[in-house]
């Protein structure tokens, strides 16, 4: 009998008694809580973001961009589909680039991603605060953040959301579901609104003036539809989580693939209707500088309410941005659970709670990296008021950067498991199939330029590989030394015969690797 085994590169090692049963997860989501959790996750980004981008590009750019980032989701998601419903485990990403790229593969691909949802809930938070601060300043005269406690506005949304999250997955889906309806509602109310009050001039999309031998429509010049598409990106990311909820799916075969083509159309939808509306209303120039670069939806609002309306109106827009934070916080306990469960993360991260069975300790782990960096950016901004939208800045770009290397990595995977694993059970099949994952590949790498050679982004790249390469050393000289064969690792392992937990158990493979019995399945 042995208690170790070596593989890839990678030494695996026995789980002790009880090790998964200290880690289980509760199936309670059917079809619409998992539209739910993708548009919750994703919502936020029509709110704020999204139009950092238009005072580096321009409108014109910044639509070319979002059309092109739109066939990358399509695209993308049909690949996820496919591997999500052949890997029904939680691991997403990593799991699909262990399987295909062996256990480096899966952890930077897990690692990118863990950077790019830690950050996305960071910078979720800090737009979110906005939205509050104005609200609560309007309404009583008293502004948090300039007195100073911006911070403490962090603290409690952090606090409110971890705790949620950590009451069930049952609860985080149906609060999804009802915010992703009121985040979408608030959006089409502005846009009724801003018609109603003839508020809407499309004249004002292109009125940025353009530098020296180029046009209203590229001020800056068609470069910038490269240096846009990180900030397109901005109204899709977090949707590509839905994989992570596969072992608190009922059904995650026939559902996740299904909730993320209906999650992409939603999304395009709505996206699409802010990017023409909302600088129709304000002007794109506005969009470009505070206040409007940090509240754009609310600065809409502002253009043709009066003051007080439109501070009772941000509160409805606060939601979008919490139904986001609920989503993509979900996002970053399951991807750190998951990665912990196989050992690439220290193990105690994957614990989950025996009442409510969610990954508590990750999402606070999570959580305190994330104010950690909002302290970093509070400070930087300090310092010089220029910085202070550079710094918002290179924190979007951190958490892009992190999603377009997952995304590409993931396009790898699916275009090698194609071949690598030809007779895996594949109950969802891409329409698109190797061309659509190619296309989806070449695109994040597209967006992957315009992040790394755009001077502007230089701050963000550098903190990106800074953190990136320290995590791959300390996977270097200690992670790969004690994996767990989770069901991420069982299916990589067997060539995809093993690794379905629902069906299996979580242990499948320990008699064949480890020589022991099986514990016996509960009835």
């Amino acid at each position: 009998m042995t208690d170790t085994t070596k593989a890839s590169g990678a030494t695996y090692k026995k789980a002790e008694a009880g090790y998964f049963e200290k880690r289980s997860l509760k199936r309670t989501a059917g079809f619409w809580g998992i539209w739910g959790i993708g548009i919750a996750a994703v919502i936020s980004g029509d709110f704020s973001g999204w139009n950092s981008g238009i005072g580096v590009t321009g409108w014109g750019p910044l639509l070319i961009a979002t059309l092109i980032i739109v066939i990358m989701y399509f695209t993308m998601i049909f690949s996820i589909g496919e591997m999500s419903a052949a890997m029904p485990h939680t691991g997403g990403a990593y799991s699909f680039s262990r399987a295909a790229l062996g256990p480096w593969g899966g952890f930077t691909t897990g690692l990118a991603e863990t950077i790019e949802y830690v950050v996305t809930t960071a910078v979720i938070v800090l737009f979110s605060a906005y939205y509050l601060d104005f609200a609560i300043q309007a309404l009583s005269g008293v502004g948090i953040a300039a007195a100073g406690f911006a911070w403490a506005e962090w603290l409690v949304l952090y606090a409110v959301f971890i705790g949620l999250n950590s009451l069930g997955a049952a609860v985080g889906f149906r609060f999804a579901i009802i915010v992703a309806i009121i985040s979408m509602a608030v959006i089409l109310l502005f846009v009724i609104l801003a018609f109603a009050n003839n508020a809407v001039d499309f004249g004002r999309l292109l009125d940025i003036e353009p530098t020296e031998g180029n046009s209203a429509f590229f001020p800056f010049g068609p470069i910038g539809i490269l240096f846009s598409l990180p900030f397109a990106i901005w109204f899709f990311l977090g949707i590509e989580e839905l994989p992570l909820v596969a072992e608190e799916a009922k059904n995650p075969a026939k559902d996740i693939p299904r909730a993320g083509v209906w999650g992409i159309i939603t999304l395009t939808f709505f996206g699409l209707l802010v990017l023409f509306v909302n600088p129709a209303v304000t002007g794109s120039a506005a969009l470009a500088v505070l206040p409007d670069a940090g509240e754009p939806l609310l600065g809409g609002f502002r253009a043709f309410l009066p003051e007080s309306v439109a501070a009772l109106l941000a509160i409805f827009a606060l939601i979008g941005l919490l139904a986001s934070l609920q989503g993509i916080m979900f996002a970053y306990g399951r991807n750190m659970y998951s990665l912990s469960r196989a050992g690439y993360y220290p193990k105690v991260l994957s614990i989950t709670s025996k009442k409510f069975q969610t990954p508590w300790l990750a999402l606070i782990v999570g959580g305190v990296v994330g104010f950690i960096i909002l302290l970093a950016v509070q400070y930087l901004s300090s310092l010089s008021p220029e910085l202070s939208g550079a710094a918002n800045g290179v924190i979007l770009l951190i958490a892009v950067f992190g999603a377009v290397i997952s995304y590409a990595l993931q396009m790898v995977s699916f275009v090698v498991l194609r071949r690598k694993f030809p007779n895996a059970k594949r109950p969802f099949k891409s329409p698109t199939g190797v061309a659509g994952a190619v296309v989806a590949g070449l695109i994040a790498v597209a967006a992957f330029l315009g992040i790394l050679l755009n001077p502007t982004f230089q701050v963000a790249v550098i903190t990106f590989a800074v953190i990136y390469v320290v995590g791959i050393a300390l996977f270097a000289l200690i992670g790969r030394h004690g994996l767990v064969l989770s069901p991420e690792e069982e299916y990589a392992l067997s060539g995809g015969i093993h690794g379905d937990p629902q069906v299996e158990g979580y242990d499948a493979m320990e008699a064949e690797v480890f020589d022991t019995k099986p514990a016996p399945k509960k009835k």
